[in-house]
Order: structure tokens, then sequence, then C-alpha cells
């Protein structure tokens, strides 16, 4: 049966049909390939140009997790246990309360629980998720050397953002946009006073908390982020990486398609050693959910999210034989090997956060970032969640 996508709504129909029912516009056979999205990308990076965007967006400072009140504590105390992050300060505001956590060399991960109505996806009925309603990481915030002219000439570019103005601290000024329509992701830019990195805003309450980060030698073999996958709908997956690229520096790099499992792993990248975000969608759009592929599946049950965090694990074979010791559990055992370049491996999600955590490690002068056969083993254990 033909899969069709209207080029105006990008409704998805499962019938030959020359008219979208919806708006009347012309539909295309839909099939993700990588020739539309190369040209276009190529736009992008001529348009950012004649704006005066490039160079202006840096690396990634920080995320923004969310999670529901109950479930604070205890994800920060997984995180300190199962990677090499440190608990760095609590703080308590009009918005929520947030617990930041950090390691050298990496972006900052912080965890909060809002007080008000979040104006992100929730309660939507997924059923995997359903439990936790606004349980997702949120933000993904990257740094900016002015903020004031970036914000000016994306106004500019008709980008929308969630408050009228920059939000401003003693330590940072600071803006995210609204959720996107493809991924239910923001994006946000931060712009530092100084060197040290302080998170609390204006009017905050340090909030006397502390936690133990376990003496567990093989945690410091836990490094920084090294990139985090969203899984979205076969439909967004160009529009996605497109908006993307037009918030940021970032240029989309490659693709691994997993065809017998109907899934693309893309790859945008700043540079070739920095933070990676990754993109998951299906090669075709879902159906339902018995011939649907791992990817497809998970969306359908979870919605659009991000799946992964992955830290660079130095050690790696002997880190996951202690992690496991430690009580994780994972989708699957290391796949790769140091002749291919690379081992990876999948943790069950978090029932605090519903993240995975990956933990990777990168052989020698590999300069690679994935390959086919670890992108297949990993994409087939999502099966498993």
């Amino acid at each position: 049966m033909a899969k069709l996508i209207c080029s105006k709504c990008m409704e998805v129909f499962l019938r030959h049909q020359q008219q979208c029912a919806g708006c009347g516009q012309a539909c295309y056979d839909f099939t993700n390939d990588d020739a539309f999205l190369r040209a276009e990308a190529a736009r992008v990076d001529e348009a950012r140009t004649a704006a005066g965007l490039d160079d202006r967006v840096g690396g990634l400072s920080h995320i923004i997790i969310n999670v529901e009140p109950d479930h604070l504590k205890s994800a920060v105390a997984e995180l300190l246990a199962f990677t090499g992050l440190d608990f760095m300060a609590a703080f308590e505001d009009d918005d929520g309360v947030t617990c930041v956590l950090a390691t050298e060399g990496s972006a900052d991960v912080l965890l909060r629980c809002r007080k008000s109505a979040t104006p992100f996806e929730s309660g939507r009925p997924f059923s995997r998720a359903r439990h936790l309603p606004t349980t997702r990481l949120e933000t993904f915030v990257f740094e900016v050397g002015d903020l004031e002219a970036y914000v000016s000439i994306q106004k500019d570019r008709g980008v929308h953002f969630l408050t009228d103005g920059i939000v401003t601290a003693d330590g940072y000024a600071f803006i995210q946009t609204i959720p996107s329509s493809f991924t239910g992701l923001s994006t946000g830019f931060v712009q530092w006073a100084g060197r040290a990195r302080d998170h609390a805003p204006a009017g905050s309450v340090r909030l006397p908390w502390t936690f133990e980060k376990p003496d567990r030698a093989h945690l410091r073999h836990i490094k920084e982020l090294d990139h985090a996958a969203t899984r979205l709908e076969a439909r967004d997956r160009d529009s996605a990486i497109i908006e993307f690229m037009n918030l940021t520096n970032y240029d989309f790099d490659f693709s691994v398609y997993v065809k017998s499992f109907n899934s693309i792993t893309n790859v945008a990248r700043l540079t070739d050693h920095g933070f990676a975000m990754v993109f998951t969608s299906g090669i075709h759009p879902f159906v339902d959910e018995a011939s649907a592929g791992p990817t497809e599946k998970f969306v359908h049950n979870y919605g659009r999210r991000v799946h992964h965090l992955a830290f660079r694990a130095e050690n790696i074979e002997a880190t996951y034989e202690a992690l496991k010791a430690d009580g994780m559990e994972f989708l699957l055992e290391l796949v790769g090997s140091e002749g291919e370049g690379l081992k990876q491996t999948f943790s069950t999600p978090s029932p605090h956060t519903l993240l995975v955590n990956e933990y990777i490690h990168r052989y020698g002068d590999f300069d690679g970032f994935f390959t086919k056969s670890n992108v297949t083993m990993l994409t087939a254990a999502t099966d498993n969640q």
C-alpha cells in the first residue's frame, strides 16, 4: 500500500489518493532519503551566513530535565550512582526546584520539577509514559557570545521564544524557544557573565541539600556527555534537523539507515569532537504497532522525546561489568569491538527520567562517530524496553 504525505500540512495517508482530504494539496509518495535533506541543509547554511548567524552559537552548555516532584531526589541519586556527574547545587525559585549536576569537560545536567503548568507535552495517552506525565528532557541550552544580537536576528527570521525578552541573572542572560512541533524540545541559549557557571536565577533560594557521590573507581571512567538522541516521527525527520540547524551553527553530518528495522539515525555536529545531536526516525511512516520497527514503536509508546544520553566511557569493559555489579540493568551486552573502532551499550530506561544511558568508547584514532553494525544492534535493543 502506498504511503502518501501531503506537501502542505504533512498529513500521512495509507491509501492511493491524489489530494489531501484536509487541505486539498497534492500528495506524493513518502520515503525519507538524504537527497532533499542535504539540499535543504545547504540552503540553511547559506541563509545563516546571510543573516549574520555564522559562529554566533557555540557548544552545549547544559540540558534541562523535568521530573515529577516525588522523583527529583531519586533521579539525582541515580545519576550520581551511574555516571561521572557530581552534585553541585540545589535552588528553588517561583517556577520550581532545580538540582545542578556537573563533571569536568561536560555540559551540565539540570534536574528540575515544575511548580506550574508545563508548556511541553504532558498528559498525552502514550502507554509507557502516562504514569510520568511531565517527565522529559525539555531543553538543550547552547552558549552564545552576544545574546541580544542573536535574539534580534532570530526574531526577524520568525523564531518564537517562551519569554518576550531575555531573562537575566547575576551570572548569565538566557532565553529559550517555544517547544518544537517536530521534536517537542526547546532550544535554549545562554551568555555567561563570568567563568564560573551559576545556574541560579534572580530571586532564587539556595537549598541546603546534600547528596553523597558513591566512592567507586569505575565512575571516574565515565566522562562527558557525548551525544543525545531524540526519537521522532518519520515525517518530521527533515523538518527537525533543518529547524535545529536554523537555530544553531550545527550542520547535518550523516545518516545511518537500518532498513530491516525501518529506522534512520541522523547526526548533526558542530565540531568533529564536541557534543553531537542525534535524531532517529522511521524511513517510512508508522502503520501499526504489530508491523512497526523499534524506533516507530518507541515514538508510539512514549511520544517524541529524547531516548538516551550517551556518556563517553574509558576502560569500558570493566566499567560495564562494575555498573552491572552495582545493579544497573542493560538492554543489551556491549556491542562493537576494538577492531571496529568503538564499543557501546544501552541501559534500561530510568524509572525517574525515562531516559536510557548509553556508554560509548571510541578506540585510538577511530575517526567515525558510529558504525552501522552497532547502530543496528542498538536499534533492535529498543524493542526490549
